[in-house]
Parts: C-alpha cells; structure tokens; sequence
C-alpha cells in the first residue's frame, strides 16, 4: 500500500532525515468520551483508518459523518537505528480538537485546537532502534464553543456549514534533531529596500549546556552562495542575523516573478562544528499602505482574491494529494484573480509553500468561526498566535484576518467582542509589523487604527452594487449593519484606509438542480449561462473601475457541498469558461496593476 500524502510537511524548515507516519492506523470511535476508562490507551483498537484523513472522510476508510465525541488511534512504528545518539520527536501537523499522545504509555504531549502543529520530545520514551507504541486520543464536542471554522454543528450539512473534522487530518511524521540543541523555525524577515534578510533563528537546548552556541545563515541560488552571516545566540538562546545580497542579486519576489532564494541555516556548538542543520527558502517582497491603496514592493497592485475554503468531496479539510493543492491555486489564477482569501481555516503549509512558488498572493485567516464572542477563552487567541508563528515567513501572505462577519451594537455597550478584535487585531501586529492587518472581515469593525476596512455585498444587481460603492473615492463607504432606520451600527468609522469589498458575487449556478434540492448560492440563480457571465463581468468591474476599491474577493473557487456559488464543481471539474472569467477581470489600462 502506498503512503498518502507522503511529501515533507513542513518546507520552511526541512532536515533531510525523517519518516512519514501516514497510512494505516488502529482506529476505534469512543462515542462516550469514556475510553481512558476503559482501557482504550493500554489495548489494540477494533477497527483500522487510512491517517492523515479524518474519520469522517471517504479517503479514510471509514465515511462517518456523525458527531465523533472522541476517537483513539494507535500505531506501533520502530524508530530507525541510524538515528542513533539523536533527540526524536513526533509532529502532528494538525489534530482536531483536544488531542493527547502517550507513547509506550506515556503522556508525551497535550494540544488544543485544530488548526496548528504541535510536536512531542520522545527523550527517555523511545529511543532508534526500539520499537514506540503511538496511543492518540482526539476529543472534539463540536457543539461546545470552540473555533471550529465552516464545520456544522447540526447533524447534516446546511447553509455555509459543511461536514465536520474530528482527529488527525494532516500528516504525522517522526524526526531526528541533535540531542543538546537544535534549530527550531526560522523566522525570516524581507527587507526589499536594503536588499537584505533579517533572520530570527530560535535555538532549542536542552540541560545545562547552553553556552558558546552560534548559528550560521547562507543564501544561495541554484546551490551557488550568495552571502552569508554568522552571529552568536543570546541568553534566549536564538541567533539574529543579517544577510545583505550583493546589488546585482537583488530580485523582487511578484506575482510575476515568484523568486526564491534557497536558505542554508547551520547550528555551531562551542567548537564551531556544526551540529544541525535545516533548509528554507526566502521571497525579497515588501507590504505596505499608501492612502487607499495597498502596495506590493512599492507599487499599487489591485488583490483580485477568490474566496477559497479548503474543503475537498473526499477528503474534506485534508487535500487527497499535493498536487490537489497546486490545482487549486492554478485554477484560481486560470480564472483571472491573483490571490485568495483562506477563509476560515488555517490551510496546510504546503499549500502557502506553493503559494509562494506560484507568486499566489493570500490572506491568512482564523477558522474563528465557533467562538463564544461574548466569552472568548485563551485558547481562541492561543490558535491564532500559533497560526501566526507557523507562516510569518511566507511571501505570499499580504494580510492578516483573525475574524470574520462579526457582529453586535456599537452604541452604548461595553462587549467582551471589543476586547476579542482588539486582541486579535494586536496579536497579528506584534508578531507581524510587516503587513497590514485587518480587524475583523466584514460587519463589525472596532480597531480604529485597523490597516484596513472593508465590507461584504452580496448585491446581485450590478446597478445598485456599482451605485451602493460610488463614493468610496470620497470616503463614503458601504459598512455592513450602519442602518439608522433599524437603530443598528455596528462599526467604528472608516477614517481612509485601503477598502476592499471582501466578499461578493457568491452567484448560484447549477441549472441541474430541482426545487428542493439543498443547492443555493445568493440571489437568483441566472436564467442562462451567458446571464452569469454578464452578471459576473458587471459585478467585478463595478469594483475595477473604482478608484477607491483596493481590492476584492469573489466568492468562491469551489462549490462546497450544498452551497454551489463556485466557479468550479466541488470535484474541481469546470463549469465555466474560466479565460471568459480572466478576461472580465483584467484592470483597466489606465491603472497600475501587477497581473
């Protein structure tokens, strides 16, 4: 049987030893949320599912779309021997929702929240060469608060919530490191105007030897050196350094020029040996606000985004193979937009890595969906730094939303919402000074500075969408539940920043489907096809023609289950003329565009 999914996880930070725990696991369902009771983490387990795709997935072997309370996996792998004298450690790139590992009947490790990796030190547990016993049990009470995304919390698919995610849903792997210390993620900051990298490397060291340590930095291009940089770590054991090109090397990472710099970062004990080393890669871009409009290395770049979910008929938030990942991007930008918003979920990493080779340009977002708003917990923040942390490094990501289509009164009340967006808002500044953020994705704006403002429309009449955008030049702008008649204002003021209208279009088009059917997108469904041309062509240049629009998201690139509003089938096969799509979205000549 062929391992699924069996590709490197994590391309900004590869070492060239490891083994890909995907494929058959043990698998029981423990509908009682009672297993550790019952004995569930000492024995073998009844059934058996095809990792990393979720239970609930065809892909699996299993296909149960019930509420999944708990489950429990189990695998016995032996750690290779030539990894001998090495620090193992076992990464689950995401484990949906409360996940706990024991291994050999340890506890080696705890997470919450299924968006982000987390990874589990095998130390004294299993050493290479002896034989490890993997016992994970995810809980996931879907129906309690949790950010949880699009997953619905009724039984059955209904509206824009879709089949839920319990357990692993991306790849499992084992990997080396030195035993002492060794190099965590980079950090890996693009300077454009000084044609330099600044580079965070954080240092792991373990007991009492954490003295004398250094880390080395080299940039090359087609394996030739182009510079390097040495610096010693701190006291917080990690290592800054500063990597400037020399002039002539200096290319700008764009949509129409993805270049990448390949990244050689080496660990040096007290000695100088080396005794660690990861690969990574950079893009030399710069994001920025100027008045209304956003910059891309210095120059106005209208964001054509598309609304992608993720989700897939059979593997649902798991793509069935890599090359899943790059058809999506290659469809979008077949269809005519040059980004997506990642809308409600944190995608794979493997899919900003092709992201950033295409010279796709994203937004990251929060699958916040779920939060108790009027109790938010730390746990909700904690997903969203993790987030952060994992794909600052990226150079396709532009922006940053935390939250999406919330909703409650300004006037006259004090709103644990305030402290959320403010929270949220502040956390993705702290991390990332470098690129805009947005405080909450349409409706309810609370973060006066917020780099960005926008708003949802989902007019399906051209002539009042164009008229309701009219004055955005001026600063008279659309904003979701400003209503004086019905006593509603949700949002803080627009005070001149880059406004994108960040959902629209959204158009239903299945002319298969029979009344009754769950099958919906907004407004009437066109009569014929060449209507949704007309009306697709006049929506978007409503907003390319608009001086002061910055950018714009369409909803969506797929259709997902029952809402069929994308410009794709679910299974990614087309059911449009997707160079008619391009061409109704080219800028006008007048304005600068990069694509």
């Amino acid at each position: 049987m062929s391992v699924p999914r069996p590709e490197y996880p994590r391309p900004s930070c590869v070492r060239d030893r490891w083994l890909c725990l995907n494929g058959p696991w043990q698998f029981e369902i423990d509908a009682g949320d009672s297993g550790l009771e019952r004995g569930l983490r000492e024995r073998e387990l009844s059934g058996q599912i095809t990792v990393p795709f979720c239970p609930e997935s065809t892909l699996s072997g299993i296909g149960n779309v019930d509420f999944l309370t708990a489950v429990w996996y189990r695998r016995t792998v032996t750690v290779p021997a030539p990894w001998a004298g090495s620090r193992v450690l076992l990464h689950f790139q995401a484990v949906d929702y409360d996940a706990t590992v024991w291994v050999n009947g340890v506890e080696v490790g705890r997470h919450r929240g299924g968006w982000t990796p987390f990874t589990c030190d095998l130390s004294g547990v299993a050493a290479p060469g002896e034989t490890a016993v993997i016992v994970v049990r995810a809980r996931d009470h879907t129906r309690q608060p949790m950010p949880s995304g699009k997953q619905s919390k009724g039984y059955a698919n209904a509206g824009c919530h879709y089949t839920r995610t319990t357990g692993i849903w991306q790849s499992v792997w084992l990997e080396p490191v030195p035993a002492g210390a060794y190099l965590l993620r980079p950090r890996i900051t693009p300077d454009l105007p000084a044609g330099r990298f600044l580079v965070a490397q954080p240092i792991l060291a373990q007991g009492a030897a954490r003295a004398g340590y250094a880390v080395r930095a080299t940039v090359l291009v087609d394996g030739a050196e182009l510079t390097t940089a040495t610096a010693p770590a701190d006291a917080a054991m990690a290592a800054s350094l500063v990597l400037a090109l020399p002039p002539d090397a200096v290319r700008a990472w764009s949509p129409e020029d993805p270049f990448l710099y390949d990244l050689q970062l080496e660990l040096l004990d007290p000695s100088g040996a080396t005794v660690d080393q990861v690969i990574s890669y950079a893009g030399l871009r710069s994001t920025c606000v100027d008045g209304q409009r956003l910059l891309l290395n210095g120059r106005s770049v209208f964001q054509r985004l598309v609304l992608d979910q993720g989700y897939y008929p059979d593997g649902i938030m798991t793509a069935p193979t890599d090359a899943a990942l790059v058809q999506d991007i290659e469809l979008a930008l077949a269809a005519g937009f040059n980004g997506a918003r990642l809308h409600q979920k944190v995608f794979e990493e493997r899919f900003l890595y092709h992201a950033d080779r295409l010279g796709y340009l994203v937004w990251g977002e929060l699958g916040d969906w779920g939060i108790d708003r009027g109790q938010p917990r730390a746990t909700d923040v904690a997903q969203w730094l993790e987030a952060l942390h994992r794909d600052v490094s990226h150079p396709c990501i532009v922006g940053w939303c935390g939250l999406n289509e919330t909703h409650e009164d300004l006037r006259d009340t004090i709103s644990p919402l305030d402290d959320l967006t403010q929270a949220v808002y502040l956390a993705a500044k702290a991390i990332d000074p470098t690129r805009p953020v947005l405080d909450a994705s349409g409706y309810s704006h609370r973060v006066p500075e917020s780099d960005v403002y926008d708003c949802h429309d989902y007019d399906q009449q051209p002539a009042t969408f164009r008229a309701r955008h009219a004055g955005t030049a001026q600063g008279e702008v659309y904003r979701n539940g400003s209503n004086a008649e019905r006593g509603t204002h949700w949002s803080v003021p627009y005070r001149g920043q880059p406004y994108l209208v960040s959902e629209f279009g959204g158009t239903w088009w299945n002319p298969a489907a029979r009344p009754g059917d769950p099958s919906w997108g907004y407004g009437n469904r066109p009569a014929t096809i060449e209507e949704f041309y007309e009306r697709f062509d006049a929506l978007c240049a409503a907003l390319l023609e608009n001086p002061g629009i910055a950018g714009y998201c369409y909803t969506q690139l797929t259709d997902v289950y029952q809402e069929q509003n994308g410009v794709v089938l679910f299974d990614r096969r087309q059911k449009f003329d997707l160079a008619r799509l391009r061409a109704s979205q080219q800028r006008p000549a007048a304005i600068e565009d990069c694509r």
